[in-house]
């Protein structure tokens, strides 16, 4: 039986301080929440251990937005897998669309990162999605495709199994512009079919896929309603609690 995930990726948003004040909101209403959705909130790294300290003993679990692809050492700037895990997270965000396109990601890069988070306990959220060319001229299977056996298919079933996948269309993210419910459900069905053919029906069942790209109150009921949809990856949404809760609460 798959979960049922919102989570929460705040980006490069809020102070450490408006960063706890968000947390506490959500924990204050986590009675609206139903009890089979898991809450995920992915603060910045410089409020992770803050945020920790506000959910503890909560349903709600902590996220990074991303991790070192080095263990250790001389990587001035780099915040490692297991300093994350340290922090209280059990899960990391991987090769968002952002990372690929401004900070020049590739999936070898990727690889070691997943492998490291995967050492260290965190249950990596890797993202996978096309850019808007890309679905115009028809190639945003092969795309989606290439994201997931560049990365994944090199883990065993044991691994793939702790791994969370969210489809982010590119052109849906930040945009205002959301996927309609037959596109996102397509690449959904896509994903766990490309899944099946590499680690067998049982495990591409199980996996939990999120949607992300413009998710919000007002349309999460009808995604989150297609039958290999399992959530969200929610970006300005999860700026509000309200919002936030309003979308969990969709189930």
């Amino acid at each position: 039986m798959r979960k049922k995930i919102v989570a929460g990726n705040w980006k490069m948003n809020t102070t450490v301080a408006a960063g706890k004040e968000l947390a506490k909101n959500i924990v204050a209403a986590l009675d609206q929440v139903p009890k089979d959705v898991q809450l995920i909130i992915a603060p910045p790294f410089t409020h992770l251990a803050t945020v920790a300290d506000v959910i503890k003993g909560s349903v709600v679990a902590l996220s990074a937005q991303n991790c070192a692809d080095k263990a250790k050492g001389a990587y001035t700037g780099e915040v490692s897998a297991e300093m994350i895990a340290g922090t209280g997270c059990t899960y990391t965000i991987l090769g968002h669309s952002e990372r690929r396109q401004y900070y020049g990601e590739t999936s070898e890069t990727l690889v070691a990162k997943m492998a490291l988070a995967l050492e260290n306990g965190l249950s990596p959220i890797y993202c996978v999605g096309e850019m808007l060319s890309e679905r115009e001229a028809g190639n945003h299977f092969n795309v989606i495709k290439a994201q997931l056996e560049e990365v994944l298919f090199g883990l065993t079933a044991e691994q793939m199994a702790k791994v969370v996948i969210a489809y982010e269309p590119v052109w849906a993210i930040g945009t205002g512009v959301t996927a309609t419910n037959e596109q996102a459900q397509e690449v959904h069905a896509f994903i766990r079919k490309t899944l099946a053919a590499k680690f067998g029906k049982k495990l591409a069942d199980d996996v939990t896929i999120l949607y992300g790209g413009s998710c919000k109150p007002s349309n999460a009921k009808e995604l989150f309603a297609c039958p290999d949809i399992d959530g969200g990856l929610i970006g300005g949404a999860s700026l509000k609690a309200e919002d936030f809760i309003a979308i969990a609460r969709s189930y």
